[in-house]
């Protein structure tokens, strides 16, 4: 069904999972056009690519005269682009809430047009509040008040999978959704509340690693190397169309020993502070105590589990960040 080599759109294709995933299709031969706006993604991220199969095309998803001109001229589209990441989400709900729903709108709706397959990347947030041992694809969302902007993300991301899935229902376009848990490596930023690269930062510069809340909320952090394999699986699979699949690695840590395993594996001399959740992110934010993935299904349909554990993530992403000093 698909060719060896392909023209793809990666639409956030200079982010952080976006720039590892154009490495990956352009290795394996497709012809690749990234879409990014630049607001978090880097340049630097996809410098390497430069090469007669990679463009780069700086832009919105939110135009949609540039955004049908790219599907138009490609057989297959990558929508990672959306507004990511707590703080950003906190401090810019409207730009976040347009961006991630009239985006995912605009790229279902040209891409329906083309009948042109569409992957669409999603996130472990659509769950809310839910703290079942192992979330399954098919559990039930729990969420807090409309108005506590925290939950705005998941809200979006909720609004994206039931738009995809209503176009596979009622257009017949082939969809794949997939929900990112905790994708961590080399090239991700803490400045948008990432937790890892923000603590590996702190320990390799012997300064304090700042926990949010009291340290007992527990989380599953998947390499992007693990990642960028199971979008690669899912993508040109017969048998993933019209599915929602989790994405992580089910290995669950506290974030109190998180803080204290980057800070043994780092070599680091740095201290643990605690700030309260207010503090950080203002009034009335709510977080989960856990999340965890169940990852039968992605296992069951293309047989991938992950094969990088924790200290290979903190050795990558302490190996990356040193490059720069």
């Amino acid at each position: 069904m698909y060719d060896s080599s392909m023209r793809i759109l990666v639409t956030g294709g200079a982010g952080f999972i976006g720039s590892h995933l154009c490495e990956k299709l352009v290795q394996e031969g497709h012809s690749v056009t990234a879409l990014d706006d630049l607001s978090t993604g880097r340049i630097s991220n996809i410098e390497n690519l430069n090469e007669p199969a990679f463009k780069l095309v700086i832009g919105s998803i939110l135009d949609k005269d540039l955004l049908a001109n790219l599907i138009h001229e490609a057989d297959y589209v990558f929508h990672l682009a959306a507004a990511v990441g707590v703080f950003n989400i906190v401090n810019n709900p409207l730009d976040s809430l347009l961006i991630n729903i009239r985006g995912t709108e605009n790229v279902l709706k040209a891409a329906s047009l083309e009948k042109i397959p569409v992957f669409i990347a999603s996130s472990s947030e659509v769950y809310g509040k839910n703290v079942s041992d192992a979330l399954k694809e098919n559990d039930d969302r729990i969420i807090g008040s409309p108005v506590t902007l925290r939950w705005s993300y998941s809200e979006a991301k909720a609004i994206d999978e039931s738009l995809a899935f209503a176009y596979f229902v009622e257009k017949g376009l082939e969809t794949r959704i997939v929900r990112f848990f905790n994708t961590v490596g080399p090239r991700q930023l803490g400045a948008y509340g990432m937790v890892v690269p923000r603590f590996v930062k702190s320990a390799i510069n012997n300064e304090p690693l700042t926990i949010y809340g009291n340290g007992n909320q527990t989380r599953c952090f998947a390499h992007v190397y693990d990642v960028i394999e199971a979008i690669n699986a899912i993508a040109f699979a017969e048998n993933t169309i019209g599915k929602v699949i989790n994405i992580g690695n089910n290995f669950e840590i506290s974030i109190n020993d998180l803080a204290q395993k980057i800070i043994t594996e780092t070599n680091s001399s740095s201290d643990i502070e605690y700030v309260e959740y207010e503090i950080a992110y203002g009034n009335g934010f709510e977080d989960m105590e856990r999340r965890v993935p169940n990852i039968d299904l992605i296992h069951e349909l293309v047989g991938w589990k992950p094969s990088r554990n924790l200290s290979r993530i903190i050795s990558d992403i302490a190996v990356e960040m040193k490059k720069s000093f």
